[in-house]
């Protein structure tokens, strides 16, 4: 009879099971079974991140690809890392199981004063701070571990948000108590069952508002990913014939060049600017999967759709009007809605949305008007894109993107930096597309140190680095001249080389012929590319008074200057 697997080993096969293919995080001493469980597995490859604040990064967009990750770290200074970056997973609801090693039961209930602690012999400081970065949460022990391992693959897929899992060293390493399950991939997995009456009502209330509309438009999200929904999204759009839009959170859940798709909606910031009218003055608004009300997410709060106009199809609930239906989640609702909607007698026909035009040419200086169109340009299907917070994901979001290209950013929780380790997580979820990664100078200070681990695994994004020597979107909500806004002098084009990154293509642009015949050989180019492009540091202009207002709203109302 063969021997049951240690606690650690069960864990790391029964999520590798799910369909995960890396792990993500940073060994320590505390997680050795834990880290020895992954490096004994055949399903799954270590990448040993820079940092655990990386590694949470590229654990959440791998996440964003795959439909789960893994993240790693030790008890303390290497959890405590990782929460800036776990608790942003939890806010765009992406399902990562944080695994953590802790002291041994041994030391804890002798109250040992150990390092990676505060000294008292207290071992519950840390766990309340770690789950509150998950949906779901569990202190793992052999004889609780398959039931509670169930417990949280099923809430943090039901919730779409983390799990954090504790397990104590010596725990790790014993037995088994229990029979161990043999589990499926996400796509075979239920996200939560329905409510048959529930359903029902609620899909029948669905149809019958549509029925009525005269003008109605669909408001699709993120979330239909997450859930995994997005066949039963193009199924519905495919018989109802409905107009859609997406906000900037949103982008990438559908292709942006059907003929259904009226743009991106983000109240007075929408692109093409009749979005905005469409989608505020429609009298039916189809929320799948519920729009988050952002700042940057709806034009600093300039959506005025109204709420009497609104179906939000949530996660596991329908809201129309005054009407709840609880116990009924988005795939099932979705599914049931795209068999039973009356077809549409005539499609909608939006109109094309028109590249960005190009502007500069031989020795001009580049600049954002010159390099965002040749961006869109050399976009092909199958690309994924991947932007940085700051004023390069502000100029991507009126650029259209081509057929088949995916797309990711971090417009709620914002954490400059996040784009260059979400690259590497996006790069190694889907190795058959090529990654492209825009970001600012200022994020890229954050994180570079994650081009290190790229080259490590012989990753291959094409990665631009917008250098104006500052923290740009700051010089755009302050006066300029802040000390604090400018950055120190790198390099950037020279980084791959020092950090060990063999055969990248690597370039500092500083005019628009240099910039389209780079464009040019990173296409062709097999291993991965670095391009430093040299934007003017005088297009960060302070806004207006009124608009940097109605961002932070500091100033009193009505009160005179």
């Amino acid at each position: 009879m063969p021997s049951k697997p240690t606690v650690a080993e069960y864990v790391i096969r029964r999520l590798a099971e799910l369909g995960i293919d890396h792990v993500f995080g940073v060994p320590g001493d505390y997680s050795f079974p834990i880290d020895d469980a992954v490096e004994a597995s055949k399903k799954l490859e270590w990448v040993v991140c820079a940092n655990e604040l990386n590694a949470a990064y590229a654990a959440d967009a791998y996440a964003r690809r795959r439909g789960a990750a893994i993240l790693t770290t030790t008890y303390g200074v290497g959890e405590l890392s990782a929460v800036n970056g776990v608790m942003g997973a939890k806010a765009h609801r992406v399902p990562v199981f944080h695994i953590v090693g802790a002291p041994s039961k041994r030391i804890q209930r002798q109250r040992l004063i150990t390092h990676h602690t505060l000294g008292e012999g207290v071992f519950g400081d840390f766990f309340p701070i770690s789950a509150a970065t998950a949906g779901v949460s569990a202190e793992i022990t052999p004889d609780n571990v398959v039931t509670e391992l169930e417990r949280c693959i099923h809430g943090a897929l039901y919730l779409s948000q983390p799990a954090y899992l504790q397990i104590a060293e010596d725990y790790a390493k014993m037995p088994v108590l229990g029979t161990p399950v043999k589990g499926k991939k996400l796509a075979a997995l239920s996200r939560g069952r329905s409510n048959r009456a529930e359903l029902d009502a609620a899909v029948l209330a669905i149809v019958s508002a549509l029925k009525r509309a005269r003008k109605a438009v669909v408001l699709p999200t993120s979330l239909v990913k997450r859930y995994g929904a997005k066949e039963s999204l193009a199924a519905f759009l495919q018989r109802s014939g409905l107009p859609f839009a997406v906000t900037p959170m949103d982008r990438g859940v559908l292709p942006e060049t059907g003929p259904q798709y009226l743009g991106l909606y983000n109240g007075r910031s929408s692109f093409p600017p009749q979005v905005r009218a469409a989608v505020d003055k429609a009298d039916l608004i189809l929320d799948v999967g519920g729009v988050v009300l952002e700042d940057l997410n709806t034009g600093m709060w300039t959506d005025s759709f109204k709420a009497e106009n609104l179906i939000t199809i949530g996660s596991d609930f329908v809201r129309i009007g005054g009407q709840c239906f609880t116990s009924v989640m988005l795939p099932d609702v979705l599914a049931a809605v795209a068999r039973i909607v009356p077809k549409a007698s005539r499609k909608t026909k939006c109109p094309d949305k028109p590249l960005m035009p190009v502007s500069g040419s031989g020795s001009d200086r580049v600049s954002s008007a010159s390099f965002y169109p040749r961006l869109q340009r050399m976009l092909k299907a199958g690309d994924n894109l991947v932007v940085e917070t700051g004023t390069c994901m502000l100029r991507v979001n009126n650029l259209a993107l081509p057929d088949g290209v995916g797309y990711e950013s971090q417009t709620l929780w914002g954490s400059i930096g996040w784009a260059t380790p979400a690259a590497l997580g996006v790069a190694l979820a889907e190795p058959g597309r090529r990654t492209i990664l825009v970001t600012g100078d200022g994020s890229h200070q954050l994180t570079a140190n994650e081009i290190g681990v790229m080259g490590r695994y012989g990753i291959n994004p094409i990665i631009f680095v917008l250098n104006n020597g500052l923290y740009g979107i700051e010089d755009l909500l302050s006066e300029r001249g802040h000390v604090y806004d400018d950055l120190a002098k790198w390099n950037y084009h020279m980084l791959p080389a020092a950090m060990g990154c063999e055969g990248w293509f690597c370039a500092r642009i500083n005019t628009v012929a240099e910039l389209e015949s780079a464009l040019k050989k990173a296409r062709s180019h097999d291993a991965a590319c670095y391009l430093e492009v040299m934007i003017p540091e005088e297009e960060s202009q302070p806004l207006p008074d009124a608009l940097i207002d109605r961002i932070y709203k500091t100033a009193t109302p009505g009160a005179r200057k």
